[in-house]
């Protein structure tokens, strides 16, 4: 029980933050509009960060992402029996995190016409639509998230410190490297908020891209066991 409250509630923090920078960013008439690329890559730093601080009481080490977890499953720190269980309650907590945010910008979806920029809140989608090359970006991107992540964990930090550290880093690499596809990087991230966009009733909204819909999964997945492996043998 510890287990699926911690990541449900620490996914659900952090898509409520993320996606809601996203939302607060480009809904229109929100007084954040047209904040920009580095709002949005702070908004989503701290929202691992305070995701992982508000999950650490359940003990479930906060991993809100399954990529994450299946790193940890590879390496043997995480039983592969518990693979299930987080990544079914960070797929939940991401849905219900979703649905928080369309509740919030209520009458902001309606002020709002292009149906991209509304997909956007909840998904990410390519700046180019080249299959490869956005497979590579997703792919790499949590490869250097997973590597990056086992090498900050080898570091002494002050207490209740490290989260904090994190929430850094994922902002260094959305400034970084995430223009490109959006850096799911997270394959919770990416489904579950864009399952909710294709449930909710909201007007206008298009389509959810279900055809893109697998790359940001597969390829986190991919790269964190690559990654995982790789530290491994580095270390």
């Amino acid at each position: 029980m510890d287990i699926f409250l911690g990541e449900f509630i620490g996914t659900m923090v952090l898509i409520i933050l993320g996606a809601g920078v996203c939302a607060n960013v480009n809904l229109k008439k929100t007084f954040a509009n047209g904040g920009g690329w580095i709002v949005v890559a702070l908004g989503w730093g701290f929202a691992v960060a305070f995701g992982v601080y508000i999950s650490s009481f359940f003990g479930s080490g906060g991993h809100l992402n399954p990529a994450v977890t299946l790193a940890a499953a590879v390496s043997g720190s995480l039983a592969w029996s518990s693979v299930p269980l987080y990544i079914g309650s960070q797929l939940l907590g991401a849905i219900v995190g979703a649905v928080f945010v369309y509740i919030f910008f209520f009458p902001h979806w309606e002020e709002t016409e292009d149906p991209g920029t509304k997909l956007g809140v909840f998904a990410t989608s390519p700046a180019i639509k080249h299959t490869p090359a956005n497979f590579l970006s997703e792919m790499m991107g949590t490869m250097f998230l997973v590597f990056g992540l086992n090498a900050i964990g080898l570091n002494d930090f002050a207490n209740g410190l490290n989260p904090l550290i994190v929430g850094f880093f994922i902002t260094a690499i959305g400034l970084s490297l995430g223009g490109t596809t959006g850096y799911a990087i997270n394959p919770a991230r990416d489904l579950g908020p864009r399952i909710a966009h294709a449930i909710l009733p909201i007007r206008g909204k298009g389509g959810s891209d279900w055809g893109y819909s697998w790359i940001p999964v597969l390829a986190p997945l991919t790269g964190a066991v690559l990654a995982s492996l790789l530290f491994q043998l580095a270390f």
